[in-house]
């Protein structure tokens, strides 16, 4: 299984983590895979922030600089890293043990490593499955638990927690002011802000089967598309708002 890519700015080299255990490196221009990095250990995520790639193992965080060939081990996570994400210059990976890990970067140079951990967002109870960035500097985690949380990125604090699906929230993504939500409970919920702060469900798409993923983008004529995998192997267009 491939569990993640990614395609740093830039560069003409994709990345693609799987659990076979190795990060394989492919020339765009050829899509000949020009090296393969065994790490020993399940990669169950993948992304890249800047010259940095980042993937999620068993107990660590593996990151490469791929413009200075650094190459660093985050220890600290308990379990599985399932989920990562970047927002407010901080480094985040969602583990199995139910707690957000984050990483600032350190820009001393005497310092053993170019990230540090700053905090440990604790509050679900089981595996951290999805993060999100949405506006207002706020953090998004979807869980085994069945609920998202909502946390403060200024003050690494959750603010929030919304009870909407009945089985793993699979997939999270923030789209102008709304929050979408996929579930394998077969739904994808359609969050928005009340006038007292709080986020309620305006929507709820049921589909037949469950829901692995969210993808949101505009097509040549500019209309926002949601993509939506489903366990039935397929993937479904919508066109949003309708």
């Amino acid at each position: 299984v491939v569990t993640g890519i990614a395609l740093p700015a830039g560069s003409d080299k994709l990345y693609s983590g799987s659990i076979d255990g190795t990060v394989r490196v492919w020339d765009c221009n050829t899509g000949r895979c020009v090296n393969s990095i065994n790490l020993g250990s399940e990669v169950t995520s993948l992304i890249s922030e800047g010259p940095w790639i980042f993937a999620g193992l068993k107990n660590s965080v593996r990151a490469w600089n791929i413009q200075t060939g650094a190459d660093v081990t985050l220890d600290g996570p308990k379990g599985q890293v399932l989920s990562l994400n970047f927002g407010n210059d901080i480094l985040l990976a969602g583990a199995e043990d139910g707690v957000i890990y984050a990483w600032r970067g350190n820009s001393d140079p005497k310092a053993e490593s170019p990230f540090e951990l700053v905090a440990t967002l604790s509050g679900h109870t089981k595996p951290v499955v999805c993060l999100a960035i949405g506006c207002y500097k706020m953090l998004y985690s979807g869980s085994m638990d069945h609920s998202i949380k909502v946390w403060d990125l200024d003050t690494l604090e959750c603010t929030m927690t919304l009870n909407g699906h009945s089985d793993t929230v699979t997939s999270l993504i923030c789209w102008e002011d709304y929050l979408l939500s996929s579930s394998s409970d077969c739904t994808v919920n359609v969050w928005v802000c009340t006038e007292e702060g709080t986020l309620k469900v305006a929507y709820t798409r049921t589909e037949e089967n469950g829901v692995l993923g969210l993808y949101g983008m505009t097509d040549a004529d500019t209309k926002p598309i949601l993509f939506c995998s489903c366990k039935d192997n397929s993937v479904r267009m919508y066109e949003l708002p309708t």
